[in-house]
């Protein structure tokens, strides 16, 4: 709650004309903008609500959601009540404040929600408690059957392959419960784990159903679905469990989550699948979790039948989702003490990226000294991670940036896109913001300049060779989704064609085509979760960027399989490390044991 906007004039769109009291006062310091208070005084109308204290809190609300919170937590509004701008306002007493909104017209009305010390919109309030009453609902149904004999055949199977004893623990409790959510960092072997578990499950179901078990995998971007079935497809062929025999498995199907739940043209919010119409899958795994917000997440548990095996997959420690809610680490706090909890944990690291597991190690640090145990290990890089300090990071990256994008120029005219695609994911550049000095527009323009130097000749057009491409939003007529990576290959004739990597071979599509693409010689580090490349480049903004949080920093060095170079001020980094993402929820207050 502690971003406030600087009205650039008096004609910014953020201010609300014609308001005053408390909602005015609150606008004009830029606290709340101007669609929180025409909300706030819409519902307050319609409801008959005069206290200014409560049209505040009902203004503040939507700002929290807007932020990624599911309510307004009243107690951290003293932060806030601190900043030079605000500290003129007249801020209600707060338990004055809170007993007028528990008294007001719009919690009468269900407008408002006061519990678990949180002021909820109604919306958020129902989306919180459904999901924690579907959840213990599945856990109300009692383990599935299992047969011992089966899966300790299994496991027999399959640890042979380098399982680990946490890892084996894991399948066997995903063979023996209805929900399991499995989290680790990098390296920890969830993928290694998936493969296993959907094998284990599928042998149980054989001997159950007597037929195949029809399984999902899926993931919030279309980049994350595909390496999720990529990863799975070649863990289930090393084990030879890929075919017709009585011990094998179809190759999984791998799609976005909006496509598993059927997209809706008319909807943005629902989906085909739900109550009344569920999945036809009988295990449905969900990679990336902690990008999934909580109405996805609402969505996901209404369209799941209960009888289905729901394996949620996902690193509490990484950024959470774009919307609201917070709902693995939700999920991962409000399980803990439970006696049989859905949540396995992997530990153990079996990458051989010595310097990389020890950056992430440090990150996932709680202690008052993370910051210098982060700075040692930056420091102290010999290969993995390299670390260069400084205030100009043009000059830290632009003969790595430029090579990076003269080699996939190169495959793409020499070699064809199936290798410019593999150039891609060998160096990808990641910075915090989309705007300003440090963001991926100004980056993206500083490569290509450079490239173009580089080549000696302008680069002809927007659609050149060798431009990599992202996919921002999902195309359902086209079977595109978000997250997704191309490049621009020309074609036999000479035009330009965009190759789009999803699941499957790589298609290509005229430029005409694409809406939604924009360049990727840099992404931002949200774009970027669900992906991975060989090396990681990770420029970190000046340290009073309101995005610079240990998670945002973490999320960027764990996509790295091979090394990450880390660019940015001593200064960035302790404030990166020195500041939380905090996001108000009541989920796991909702599951925390009785």
């Amino acid at each position: 709650m502690t971003e406030i906007f600087e009205p650039t004039s008096p004609h910014d769109p953020r201010l609300a004309r014609g308001v005053g009291g408390l909602l005015g006062a609150f606008n004009a310091a830029g606290v709340v903008d101007a669609a929180d208070v025409r909300v706030a005084e819409r519902v307050a109308a319609l409801a008959h609500e005069d206290d200014e204290r409560v049209r505040l809190a009902a203004a503040l609300a939507v700002r929290s959601v807007r932020a990624g919170s599911v309510g307004l937590d009243l107690a951290a509004l003293p932060d806030l009540a601190e900043l030079d701008r605000t500290a003129d306002l007249s801020w209600p007493e707060p338990a004055a404040w809170t007993a007028a909104i528990e008294g007001s017209a719009l919690v009468a009305a269900g407008v408002l929600h006061v519990e678990h010390d949180l002021v909820y919109l109604d919306r958020y309030h129902r989306l919180e408690r459904q999901v924690a009453d579907d959840l213990a609902a599945r856990i109300a149904l009692g383990p599935p059957a299992v047969d011992d004999a089966v899966l300790a055949d299994t496991l027999r199977r399959v640890s042979g392959a380098h399982l680990s004893p946490e890892q084996a623990a894991a399948v066997e409790h995903a063979a023996r419960h209805r929900t399991t959510v499995l989290t680790g960092g990098p390296g920890t072997g969830k993928t290694t784990t998936v493969a296993r578990l959907v094998l284990a499950l599928a042998d149980q179901f054989a001997v159950a159903h007597q037929r195949r078990m029809s399984v999902a995998l899926a993931a919030p971007t279309g980049k994350a679905a595909t390496r999720l079935h990529e990863a799975v497809g070649a863990e289930l062929a090393a084990l030879g469990a890929l075919g017709d025999g009585e011990h094998q498995v179809a190759v999984p199907e791998a799609m976005t989550l909006h496509r598993l739940l059927g997209w809706r043209p008319d909807n943005t919010t629902r989906f085909r699948h739900g109550r009344d119409d569920r999945l036809k899958y009988d295990l449905v795994v969900v990679d990336e979790a902690s990008m999934v917000d909580l109405t996805m997440m609402a969505r996901l548990l209404e369209a799941v039948r209960p009888e289905t095996r729901l394996v949620l997959v996902g690193d509490p420690r990484q950024l959470t989702s774009v919307g609201a809610g917070a709902v693995l680490s939700d999920l991962v706090a409000g399980f803990a003490g439970h006696p049989d909890s859905p949540v396995v944990a992997l530990t153990e690291n079996h990458r051989s990226t010595e310097q990389i597991k020890d950056l992430a190690a440090a990150l996932r640090d709680d202690s008052p000294h993370a910051a210098d145990r982060v700075l040692a290990v930056l420091r102290a890089g010999t290969g993995e991670v390299a670390y260069v300090e400084t205030d100009d990071p043009v000059e830290a990256l632009r003969d790595e940036c430029t090579a990076a994008a003269v080699r996939v120029r190169e495959a793409a005219v020499e070699r064809g896109p199936e290798a410019a695609l593999a150039e891609i994911e060998r160096f990808r550049l990641l910075c915090a913001h989309r705007d300003g000095p440090y963001g991926v527009h100004v980056w993206n323009r500083h490569v290509e300049q450079w490239l173009a130097a580089e080549l000696a000749a302008p680069l002809g057009s927007a659609w050149y060779a060798g431009r990599p491409l992202l996919v921002t939003t999902n195309d359902y007529a086209l079977d595109i989704y978000n997250g997704e990576t191309g490049v621009v290959v020309a074609d036999p004739s000479g035009r330009p064609r965009a190759w789009i990597a999803g699941a499957g071979v790589p298609r290509p599509f005229a430029p005409g085509r694409l809406d939604a693409i924009e360049t990727m010689h840099a992404m931002t580090i949200h774009k970027s979760q669900g992906s991975q490349a060989t090396r990681i480049a990770v420029l970190l903004p000046d340290e009073g960027s309101r995005l610079l949080t240990r998670e945002l920093f973490y999320t960027a060095v764990t996509r790295a399989r091979e090394s990450v170079l880390v660019v940015g001020s001593e200064a960035a980094v302790r404030a990166a490390v020195g500041t939380t993402a905090q996001r108000a929820t009541g989920l796991r207050q909702r599951l925390a044991p009785a």
